[in-house]
């Protein structure tokens, strides 16, 4: 009988303001690898509450994804693989990040060029395709800037209006607090 196929669920945010994405970095194995912030679902915790938290954690921002930019599927190996939620939020600045996690080294905000530029230091090729799927879902490869509405969040959390709707996902998705 084969193994049945349990991949790891994952949660990861693309966090954009004014051309550039918010990157964390992490030394894993010895090696400096960039993610977007990120990371596994825990019992009993939503898919939305996931993100938040890992951003939290990963960053200090206390802020809530708005959007969906797409569900992936990777694997490493025969033995370890992932399906990967990416959210997005959208800020009107880049805002000074504090990692609350000792495993982040330090945070970065940079271009699509410049993380292309990090080729083997991305965790996944996931962290690129994320971002060049937010680029071409907000309309920016024209560098035209997305109409934003305004909400009133705890930060200048601003939605991802072309991206899709977080009311695609079952509400049993979005929050347990």
């Amino acid at each position: 009988m084969t193994q049945r196929y349990k991949p790891n669920t994952t949660v990861a945010c693309v966090i954009y303001s004014q051309g550039k994405f918010l990157l964390v970095e992490e030394v894993i194995n010895g090696q400096v690898k960039f993610n977007q912030p990120a990371g596994h679902l825990e019992a009993n915790e939503s898919l939305i509450d996931a993100c938040s938290r890992e951003v939290l954690e990963e960053t200090g921002l206390d802020i809530e994804p708005q959007a969906i930019v797409g569900i992936y599927q990777f694997s490493t190996s025969d033995e370890l693989a992932f399906v990967r939620y990416t959210f997005c939020i959208t800020l009107d600045q880049p805002i000074e990040t504090t990692p609350l996690d000792s495993a982040i080294t330090r945070t970065h905000w940079l271009s699509r060029e410049q993380i292309s530029e990090l080729g083997d230091q991305l965790r996944s090729p996931l962290v690129l395709k994320s971002i060049d799927d937010y680029i071409q879902q907000a309309g920016l490869l024209d560098q035209s800037p997305p109409a934003i509405r305004d909400l009133t969040q705890k930060t200048n959390a601003k939605p991802c209006p072309h991206h899709l709707p977080l009311s695609l996902l079952n509400a049993d998705y979005l929050h347990t607090r």
